[in-house]
C-alpha cells in the first residue's frame, strides 16, 4: 500500500487522505485510484480510525480523470477505468462504516466532483468549484454522479448541470444543498479537520448505522424504512456507546464513546 499520489496520515482518530498530483490538479491515474481503494480498505479495518477526511494538495481537490492515460495508444480503456477505478472507490466510500468528510479546495471536476458528493459531508472553500465536465468531451457522468446529484439538488438542476457542464461556485453549491457547508479558503482545512475529529469522538457505530439506513432509503418504501429503523435502533440500543451515552446524560458528564 502506498504511492506518491496519495498522502495518508492518522491523527486524533481521523485518517486524512490527500490527493497528491498537484501539478496535474490531482487528476487520477490508475496507480492513484488503486492506492485510494487500498487506503479506504485500511480505514474500514483499522479500529483506531473513527472518521476519514479526504482533500487535495495544492490548488485543486481533483480534476477527475487524467485524459492522457485514457487516450494514449497503450492506455487503459475507458470501460476499465470506470469499472476498476471509480466504481470501487464510490462503493467503498458509501459502505465505509465510518463518517467521511470531503474538504474541497479549488476545482472538483468530473469524477473528482462526484467522489466529493459520495462523501457523507462536504465542506468547501469559498474558491472551490464543482463541474460535471463530462458532456464537454462527449461522455456521461460516472462515479455515481447520476445517482447522487439528482437526490441532492433535484432532477432539473442535475440535468442542467450535467448537460451544460456549467461551473458551480461553492456558495451556489451550498444554496443548492449540494454540499454541507462553505467556509473561507483559510478556514477550510481547520474546519474540516475539526469536523472530522468531532465525528471521530461521537458514537461511530450509530453513525455507521445511520449511513447504512440513508443508503437503503433510496430504494425502500416508507414501511420498509420504518422496519429497518426498528431493526437498527435495536442494534444501536445494544451498543456500548448507547449505554455510555445514557449514563453520561444521567450523571451530567461528558460521554466517552468507543464506536462499539
Amino acid at each position: 500500500m502506498g504511492s506518491q499520489y496519495i498522502d495518508f496520515k492518522q491523527e486524533n482518530g481521523v485518517a486524512i487522505i490527500s490527493f497528491n498530483r498537484p501539478e496535474k490538479f490531482n487528476s487520477f491515474v490508475r496507480e492513484m485510484a488503486l492506492d485510494l481503494q487500498e487506503r479506504l480498505d485500511f480505514c474500514q479495518k483499522e479500529k483506531e480510525i473513527r472518521a476519514v477526511l479526504i482533500t487535495g494538495n495544492g490548488k485543486a481537490f481533483c480534476a477527475g480523470q487524467d485524459l492522457k492515460e485514457a487516450t494514449e495508444d497503450n492506455g487503459i480503456e475507458l470501460k476499465n477505468i470506470v469499472a476498476e477505478h471509480y466504481n470501487p472507490v464510490i462503493l467503498k466510500l458509501r459502505n465505509l462504516n465510518k463518517p467521511v468528510v470531503a474538504a474541497v479546495n479549488g476545482v472538483a471536476a468530473g469524477a473528482g466532483a462526484n467522489i466529493a458528493l459520495a462523501c457523507d459531508l462536504v465542506v468547501a472553500g469559498e474558491s472551490a468549484t464543482f463541474i460535471q465536465a463530462f458532456s464537454k468531451i462527449g461522455l456521461i457522468p460516472d462515479s455515481g454522479g447520476t445517482f447522487f446529484l439528482p437526490k441532492l439538488i433535484g432532477m432539473q438542476k442535475a440535468a442542467g448541470l450535467m448537460m451544460t457542464g456549467e461551473k458551480v461556485s461553492a456558495a451556489d453549491a451550498e444554496k443548492l444543498n449540494m454540499i454541507y457547508r462553505v467556509v473561507t479558503d483559510a478556514e477550510l482545512k481547520p474546519t474540516a479537520v475539526q469536523l472530522a475529529e468531532k465525528l471521530a469522538k461521537m458514537p461511530t457505530k450509530a453513525l455507521a448505522l445511520t449511513k447504512k439506513l440513508l443508503n437503503e432509503s433510496h430504494n425502500n418504501t416508507l414501511e420498509q424504512q420504518l422496519q429497518r429503523e426498528y431493526e437498527e435502533q435495536w442494534s444501536a440500543g445494544q451498543s456500548y456507546d448507547y449505554k455510555e451515552g445514557t449514563a453520561a446524560f444521567l450523571e451530567k458528564r461528558k460521554p466517552v464513546f468507543k464506536g462499539e
